[in-house]
């Protein structure tokens, strides 16, 4: 049990470690970020995690329409959840930071209104396929999509707030206080906060995953 559940066990002892470092460990003191960088355990490992399961989805989509192998399409579609998932976490924690170091959750930034409009662009992927009867139709048409989805990501997210004025660091313009975090957080994010996070998300999609398969052995079987 232990050779085979290793991993569940080491995501919940670095999350247990970036939970008591995050909230107790020291901090560099900068303007106007003060104690709110504690977030960097949180809302910045959230978006690294969102990447890590849309990048893991589109795979499985692109070898579903090489193979024809549904289980890839059962892969993709539960690791987009949980990608969506880890983006709308993502989304609340820069909303609750941006309160309390832009003075409102929610300010237009270009940052901000890029990732909902990612986010929205990935519901559409549960809508689409959610709205398709036929199942190899609508895994077909849903790993094209996700395809779409993924490459979205990257002008929504990453170019065009970089071509505008921002308050994100992120963005032109930004807050650059928050560029070059010292050693004592670099030991929490790196070692701790994105692999365990991660592996948090692996844990809760392979769950997923199983019951899927459960749930249509029992149908084909009814």
């Amino acid at each position: 049990m232990l050779r085979k559940n290793w991993w569940k066990i080491l995501s919940v002892v670095l999350l247990s470690y970036t939970f008591v470092w995050g909230f107790l460990g020291d901090v560099p003191h900068k303007p106007i970020l003060n104690e709110t960088i504690r977030n960097l355990y949180f809302h910045v490992a959230m978006w690294f995690c969102m990447m890590i399961f849309f990048i893991i989805s589109v795979i499985y989509s692109v070898k579903y329409l090489r193979t024809g192998n549904h289980l890839n399409d059962i892969y993709a579609l539960e690791y987009g959840k949980a990608g969506i998932l880890f983006g709308l976490l993502g989304l609340v924690t820069g909303s609750i930071w941006a309160r309390y170091t832009w003075g409102a959750f929610w300010n237009n930034d270009p940052k901000q209104l890029g990732a909902a409009i990612a986010l929205l662009i990935y519901f559409a992927y549960l809508v689409l396929r959610n709205s398709i009867t036929d199942l190899d139709k609508q895994a077909r048409i849903g790993a094209v999509y996700n395809i779409f989805a993924f490459a979205m990501l990257f002008p929504t997210i990453w170019i065009i707030p970089r071509m505008v004025e921002s308050l994100h660091p992120g963005g032109m313009g930004g807050n650059n206080t928050f560029n070059n975090i010292d050693a004592r957080m670099r030991i929490v994010f790196w070692p701790a906060a994105v692999p365990g996070w991660a592996l948090l998300g692996v844990w809760i999609t392979n769950l997923r995953i199983r019951l899927k398969i459960l749930q249509e052995k029992k149908l084909n079987n009814a």
